[in-house]
């Protein structure tokens, strides 16, 4: 190992499964926009990937407001997946992005295995896509409004069914509102998962005591950012502790630290959410603590962390 620190240049760069990163932060799904709405905050070439909002076959409107509150270390959203649909996407902005030189991973949500099958199949002949993340904490109409990401079967079939429709690396987004969540990582793998995200946002709610009602229209939303840091990383050692499969961790990264909690736990790279309405340049900040944080303990690549906290 090189003794002079001011001679290491870290290797940032990340495999995760297939997808090619140049530093390990994405930004996550939902929180970031198509990347326009941060361009004049940072070079959004510069970061490990974008993650672009949830996209459906069809156009939606969502969920009506309000449905966004601030919580004590956190949000609740219950924003219903609002967006354009796969054609304005492919059309407007996933061109903007390419010509960025952003690497892009597609977020996609349906209501029914045929769905995202359909959806995954509108990406043929696009160019510019680094791979997808599949949300797969959407209800399965057919099933009665059961989130695919709670049932094992359901977990398997969506992934499988996705990946006949493309040659892109696969990564279901799994959810935390279930009793075993190492039982729905074995289900997503066996489904050829290429790699996982977690976590999702946790199921929570708030009240207004002097409507004594529900703040949110929805009654219910996701509760992302601080408040769920623990449950994520605790979810993510499981999983990795069980299988060499490449994780997207993420669940209230805010800083550097936090992130480097992520990939000694098995994270090969994080995703930062909830911490880009706090901080428009988080990931590009965090990306930059994590190579001081290396050149500072003389490791020479990111790739030597991942894991490291796990106790076999």
């Amino acid at each position: 190992m090189n003794k002079n620190k001011n001679l290491i240049t870290p290797d940032l760069s990340v495999d995760l499964g297939g997808i090619k990163m140049k530093n390990p932060v994405a930004v996550a799904s939902g929180t970031f926009g198509y990347g326009r709405e941060y361009e004049d905050y940072m070079d959004i070439a510069a970061i490990g990937a974008v993650i672009v909002k949830g996209t459906t076959l069809e156009p939606r409107i969502g969920n009506p407001p309000p449905r966004i509150i601030e919580t004590p270390a956190g949000m609740l959203n219950a924003i219903g997946l609002e967006n354009p649909g796969i054609d304005v996407f492919l059309d407007q902005h996933l061109p903007y992005l390419r010509n960025k030189g952003v690497t892009v991973i597609a977020n996609l949500a349906g209501n029914s295995i045929e769905d995202y099958a359909a959806v995954t199949a509108k990406l043929k002949g696009h160019q510019g896509i680094a791979g997808i993340e599949l949300n797969i904490s959407c209800p399965n109409v057919k099933k009665g409004g059961l989130q695919f990401g709670t049932d094992p079967l359901m977990v398997k079939q969506v992934v499988q069914a996705v990946k006949k429709e493309t040659s892109l690396p696969v990564m279901p987004k799994l959810s935390p509102n279930v009793t075993n969540i190492v039982e729905i990582a074995w289900a997503a793998r066996e489904g050829g998962a290429d790699a996982l995200s977690m976590i999702n946002t946790l199921m929570g709610m708030a009240i207004d005591i002097d409507r004594r009602r529900p703040v949110l229209a929805n009654i219910f939303g996701g509760l992302s950012g601080p408040a769920i840091k623990p449950v994520a990383l605790r979810m993510i050692y499981q999983v990795r502790r069980e299988m060499d499969i490449p994780i997207l961790g993420g669940g209230g990264i805010m800083n550097a630290r936090d992130a480097l909690e992520f990939i000694m736990a098995g994270a090969s790279a994080v995703s930062v959410g909830t911490g880009n309405f706090v901080n428009p340049r988080a990931a590009l900040d965090i990306a930059r603590g994590i190579q001081e944080y290396l050149v500072e303990q003389e490791i020479n690549k990111i790739s030597e962390v991942v894991g490291a906290a796990i106790l076999r």
